[in-house]
């Protein structure tokens, strides 16, 4: 459901309202449906209340601009800062936030500008700055244009390319799937200018590596060693300056979450949740 006040951040709500909350954030341009069902079903069946929302510019949610803006004028913190409207829309005084890529980013922002809202992190294929050794993805430079539109076969068609072009790796993506994603991401809002707003907020976010060493919530870290977008070396990083970190780096798992890591994906954050709760109860 869409928040009342502006900037509108449409969220959805799965499981036991009154099991521990957490919020999964998902990465650039992508929507909540990015978070397979499946992996929902998982998180919900081990007691957890999962929310899923469609950051600003992308789905439903607000957009900061026309096809040709490539800026909206907004940062990293006015993303983390929707995170928090979704709260108090909630009536949540606090969550855990599970955060992807750019999702992972958000989730460390509202740690550290909000610290009283977040009871535990779970960050995923992420990066604390823009420290050269993290990026691998170069400079992205056709996002700093106005995008190409493509028709809505066109698109299902490209995701469905993509998907396929991952065979040769140990685990590839799944096409079926990826193809009706895209699919439903265009159905639900079609907007790939949202994508190069965002990369305009992220390019000039705010190094977070120092401010993390005072973020005490329970943390777990997983990446990927073969991720060819962001380079492992930085889940080691945050979990080296995060206080309370659990780190899991998987070879073979590249940049997506892929169904073979699923399930130590969800041990993992049901484990920060686990603590963070308990943590919450001492309090």
């Amino acid at each position: 459901m869409p928040l009342t006040s502006a900037p509108t951040i449409h969220y959805e709500s799965t499981g036991d309202p009154s099991a521990p909350p957490v919020v999964l954030l998902s990465g650039g341009g992508a929507q909540l449906i990015s978070w397979h069902v499946d992996l929902v079903a998982m998180l919900v069946a081990r007691g957890i209340r999962v929310i899923r929302m469609d950051n600003r510019d992308v789905g439903l949610s607000a957009r900061f601009g026309g096809e040709d803006d490539i800026d909206g004028g907004y940062g990293l913190g006015d993303m983390g800062d929707d995170v928090v409207r979704v709260l108090d829309a909630l009536g949540l005084e606090s969550a855990h936030l599970v955060g992807h890529s750019m999702g992972g980013m958000m989730a460390q922002m509202v740690a550290i500008d909000h610290p009283a809202r977040v009871r535990s992190l779970g960050l995923l294929s992420t990066i604390p700055g823009r420290d050269p050794r993290y990026i691998l993805h170069g400079e992205r430079p056709e996002l700093r244009v106005a995008p190409q539109r493509f028709s809505r076969a066109e698109v299902v068609a490209g995701a469905a390319a993509f998907a396929a072009s991952t065979a040769g790796h140990r685990y590839p993506l799944d096409v079926e799937w990826n193809a009706w994603a895209a699919g439903e991401a265009f159905d639900r809002g079609y907007a790939p200018e949202g994508f190069s707003r965002q990369w305009a907020a992220l390019l000039r976010a705010p190094e977070r590596l120092e401010a993390l060493r005072s973020v005490t919530v329970p943390a777990f870290v997983f990446h990927g060693r073969d991720d060819d977008v962001l380079h492992w070396s930085s889940a080691v990083d945050m979990a080296e300056a995060l206080p309370r970190a659990e780190l899991q780096v998987h070879p073979d798992l590249g940049h997506y979450l892929t169904a073979e890591f699923w399930p130590a994906l969800v041990d993992g954050i049901v484990r920060a949740v686990a603590a963070g709760e308990a943590l919450r109860a001492d309090a």
